[in-house]
């Protein structure tokens, strides 16, 4: 059967990207995750939010098998992604970040940023560690694409530092550039701008537009609401890890459900 076919028969839109059915998650007799299902669509940005323990980060840890599911289904470019571990889901392109920004130590940030790249390579690693020629022509290559990925983010003067030496938000914008070096099918961000201060945060919305324009899919958990309507295509809304809403920025700021679950004032001066 094809992927086509997959979609058609299990309602999934044509556009869709990613596609999540009905995941649940218990924790001892705890429902975390009750029947969430979305789409992310190709070329958008797709958020998630949700106030805190809605359930935003354990949605995500599900659709990338970094902990099991209970119930549900997730496909990935028509592919069922059940039993397959993360270390493999990233290998079709799925590729995501952390809540916490999780840098290399020991590393200088290009360093950092040229390891995104490296699951690409076409060298094998006898021919790497000898430097041969091939591979030191890739690595150079590697190194240009890290230093135009810094140079977008703000970050090129900071270059040769030493990763962990930088402050937490230029660490969590390195991760994001990190991730896309992977060349990713689909970039899963959890929480990008946590830690940004209003410059960053403005940084990473014209890189995340900059993400769109190439045709790169974005999936984002983010609780900086002014950052979510500024960049999302549509948006899923969760609470007590059931999906409450889904719809434009637009449509769920005037969504009563999720004013009354998390927006409240803040949705209304983010307007």
């Amino acid at each position: 059967m094809t992927a086509t076919d997959t979609q058609a028969r299990s309602g999934i839109s044509e556009g869709a990207i990613l596609s999540v059915r009905g995941l649940v998650k218990s924790f001892g007799g705890l429902k975390a995750i009750n029947d969430v299902s979305f789409e992310a669509e190709a070329g958008q940005v797709t958020a998630m939010i949700g106030p805190n323990g809605a359930g935003k980060t354990t949605v995500f840890n599900l659709i990338t098998n970094i902990m099991p599911r209970d119930a549900g289904t997730v496909a990935f470019g028509g592919r069922d992604l059940a039993g397959l571990s993360a270390v493999k889901i990233a290998g079709f392109g799925l590729v995501r970040t952390f809540q916490s920004a999780r840098v290399f130590p020991g590393m200088t940030a290009i360093e950092n940023v040229m390891v995104g790249g490296h699951r690409l390579s076409r060298h094998s690693l006898p021919s790497q560690a000898l430097w041969l020629s091939g591979a030191r022509n890739e690595e150079r290559r590697l190194r240009r694409r890290a230093e135009e990925m810094l140079e977008l983010v703000g970050l090129s003067s900071f270059a040769e530092t030493h990763a962990t030496e930088l402050p937490m938000g230029a660490q969590k914008l390195l991760e994001v550039v990190r991730a896309l070096m992977a060349q990713p099918k689909l970039l899963c961000l959890d929480e990008p701008a946590a830690g940004l201060n209003d410059t960053e945060t403005q940084e990473l919305a014209n890189l995340l537009r900059a993400i769109r324009s190439l045709g790169i899919p974005v999936l984002i958990v983010e609780h900086n609401m002014s950052l979510v309507m500024k960049v999302a295509d549509r948006i899923v809304v969760i609470d007590s890890g059931a999906i409450i809403a889904t719809g434009t920025p637009a449509e769920v700021q005037s969504n009563s459900r999720v004013i009354e679950a998390y927006l409240g004032k803040e949705g209304h001066a983010a307007s």
